[in-house]
């Protein structure tokens, strides 16, 4: 095989949607334009590294399990750095993605919807993480974001001898109600609009359409069960508010 021949179209495609998707956010002047360009490349050279990784750990569930502490920690940091670094921004953060993933793992394999294998459990453990991710994300910033944009209203129930929770409590379910409708949208399009990449995935590796689509509804379930309890605790934790925060960068 002539790798770097058959790497060339790749490459030009990439290079090419890179180059559109700066062309466009610099055409409307977004700030920090190259931020995606920055997270294609670093992504082509994780995935390049870690596709040589798995090769050699894939069938051990010790370094399986390794890889998911590691995608973890990534992720919880990745979500944290979001809202604005602090040693309490982690521990909401990892502790809501904690709770949230393992007991989507916990009901998927104590229940037999999927055999608890080293490929399922890295298969299923990294899509769970990466959304679990997206929505603790997604839940910091819309609720941050709203306490700002609210905060006289805040202050109001605040004055009137409402509890700190209880002042941002309307705001935190808008929040967690709002960062679910991404997972929700594709959920409920999946098959129609969306043919998600493990499903087609597992189809390409020569799994029958239909089990392919038992493996897809699973880790769908799995996504919005994680997703659900991520977001409700980390609304939860960051609920009790006693003076206005910073915008989110």
């Amino acid at each position: 095989m002539n790798v770097p021949a058959d790497l060339a179209p790749t490459l030009v495609g990439v290079l090419v949607l890179a180059a559109v998707t700066t062309v466009v956010l610099a055409a409307f002047r977004i700030p920090s334009m190259w931020a995606p360009v920055v997270a294609i490349l670093r992504g082509a050279v994780q995935l390049a590294v870690i596709s040589v990784i798995l090769t050699g750990v894939i069938a051990n569930p010790v370094w399986i399990a390794v890889a998911l502490v590691v995608m973890f920690t990534i992720a919880t940091s990745v979500a944290t750095g979001r809202i604005g670094w602090s040693t309490r921004g982690f521990a909401v953060m990892s502790s809501s993605m904690a709770v949230g993933v393992l007991v989507a793992a916990t009901v998927v394999f104590a229940t037999g919807a999927l055999e608890l294998t080293s490929r399922y459990a890295l298969a299923i453990g990294a899509i769970v993480i990466g959304n679990a991710m997206s929505i603790a994300t997604l839940t910091g910033r819309m609720f941050t974001t709203a306490i700002v944009d609210h905060w006289d209203e805040v202050e109001g129930w605040l004055a009137l001898g409402a509890t700190p929770r209880a002042s941002t409590l309307l705001l935190a379910r808008r929040a967690v109600r709002d960062a679910l409708v991404p997972a929700i949208d594709q959920t409920k399009t999946t098959g129609l609009v969306v043919l998600p990449g493990a499903f087609v995935g597992a189809i390409f590796g020569g799994i029958s359409p239909i089990e392919a689509g038992r493996f897809q509804i699973v880790v769908l379930a799995a996504i919005m069960a994680a997703g659900a309890i991520t977001s409700v605790l980390v609304a939860t934790w960051m609920g009790p508010v006693r003076t206005k925060p910073a915008q989110p960068a």
